[in-house]
C-alpha cells in the first residue's frame, strides 16, 4: 500500500516570543516492512532544518527561529510504501527469555521507565494471563495483548501522557498511548522485552481496523487523524512481534512506523522550548491518503496528491 502523509503542527502564542527551538519526529522509517519514498519538512516562519538519527534509530528534524514571532507552523510531508508483516510461527519456549545472549540484546527494553513503571496489580494480572496461555512466548504476548483490550476502554480527554500506568489501569480508560504503555508494562513484568512505537494509522477510527475488501473499497481514501501508538514484543527465535492493542489487531500495512523507544519520551512527535512570557497552544493534525495504483509514480514529491486534493475542494 502506498500512503501520502501530511503531519502539521501549529503553535499559537498569546504574544510575541523571541526564540523557539524544536525537535520533530514525524518521518516514517525504512525497514523490512515499509519503504520511505520521499520526505520533506517546511516551517513558517522559515527556518533551517538540521536532521540527524537519534540513539533509537529515529530521524529527528531540529529547527528553530530567533526572530520574534506570534505563531509557528511545521509541516512534514511523506510518501511511504507498506506491506503486511508475517506472524510468528512455531513454539517459542519461555526459558529462552532467560538466555544470557537474549537478555543482553534486549536489556534496555526490560527496564522500568517513567511511563512503564508497573506495580503489583499489573504484575498479578499479567502473570494470570501468561499461566493460562501455556508455555509459549507467542501465546503469552497474544494473551497480554488481549488483556490490554479487556482492561481499558478508549476515551479521549481523560488521561495525559504523564499519568502513571497503574493509574490508567485502575481507571480503565485512555487513548492509544495508554494502551501501548500498558502493553509494554504487561510484557516487561513477565520478562518479555517490549518497546513503545510511534507512528500513523490509516483508518477513520483508530479503535477499529478492518482490512476486508469491503472496507478497502468503501471510499476511505483520505482520513484526518492524529499520530498513533502500539507496542512490539521481542519473541525468542522470531524477533519483534508488533501488535496494536487499541484496536486489538496485529500491525499491518495500514500502520506506518515513525520510530520506537522505551516509552513515549523516546519518540515524542514534537517537543520544544521558547523564550518569552506568552502562553502557547499547539494544534496537531495528520492527513493520510491511500494512493490508487494509477496515480503512483516513482518520483512524485511528498504530499503532492493531498495538496492537489485540497485545492480542488
Amino acid at each position: 500500500m502506498r500512503l501520502d502523509i501530511r503531519y502539521r503542527s501549529s503553535f499559537a502564542y498569546d504574544g510575541f516570543v523571541r526564540e523557539s527551538q524544536n525537535e520533530l519526529r514525524a518521518c516514517p522509517c525504512t525497514d523490512e516492512f515499509q519503504q520511505l519514498v520521499s520526505y520533506r519538512v517546511t516551517c513558517a516562519p522559515a527556518a533551517k532544518v538540521a536532521s540527524y538519527t537519534d540513539y533509537w534509530g529515529t530521524r529527528v528534524d531540529a529547527f528553530g527561529t530567533r526572530a520574534p514571532h506570534a505563531s509557528l507552523e511545521v509541516l512534514a510531508e511523506a510518501t511511504v510504501d507498506t506491506r503486511e508483516r508475517p506472524l510468528p510461527m512455531g513454539l517459542s519456549r519461555p526459558e529462552l527469555l532467560n538466555d544470557p545472549a537474549f537478555l543482553d540484546e534486549y536489556a534496555e527494553y526490560l527496564e522500568r521507565t517513567p511511563h512503564a513503571d508497573w506495580g503489583v496489580e499489573i504484575t498479578r494480572r499479567a502473570a494470570e494471563a501468561t499461566v493460562a496461555a501455556g508455555p509459549d512466548v507467542v501465546g503469552w504476548v497474544l494473551a497480554l495483548h488481549r488483556l490490554v483490550g479487556a482492561s481499558l476502554r478508549y476515551e479521549r480527554g481523560v488521561t495525559t501522557v504523564g499519568v502513571p500506568v497503574d493509574e490508567v489501569l485502575a481507571h480503565g480508560h485512555g487513548v492509544c498511548q495508554d494502551f501501548a504503555h500498558l502493553g509494554v508494562s504487561f510484557c516487561r513484568s513477565q520478562g518479555i522485552p517490549a518497546r513503545y512505537v510511534s507512528g500513523y494509522l490509516f483508518t477513520r477510527d483508530e479503535t477499529i481496523l478492518d482490512d476486508s475488501e469491503e472496507a478497502s473499497t468503501a471510499g476511505d481514501d483520505a482520513v484526518r487523524v492524529q499520530t498513533h501508538a502500539w507496542f512490539e514484543a521481542a519473541v525468542p527465535g522470531f524477533g519483534w512481534f508488533a501488535l496494536d492493542p487499541t484496536n486489538q489487531s496485529a500491525v499491518g500495512q495500514r500502520h506506518v512506523k515513525i520510530g520506537h523507544g522505551r516509552d513515549y519520551e523516546d519518540v515524542q512527535p514534537l517537543r520544544g522550548v521558547f523564550s518569552g512570557e506568552a502562553g502557547a497552544s499547539v494544534t496537531p493534525d495528520v492527513e493520510i491518503r491511500r494512493l490508487p495504483m494509477a496515480e503512483i509514480t516513482m518520483h512524485q514529491p511528498p504530499g503532492r496528491l493531498l495538496h492537489e486534493r485540497q485545492q480542488q475542494q
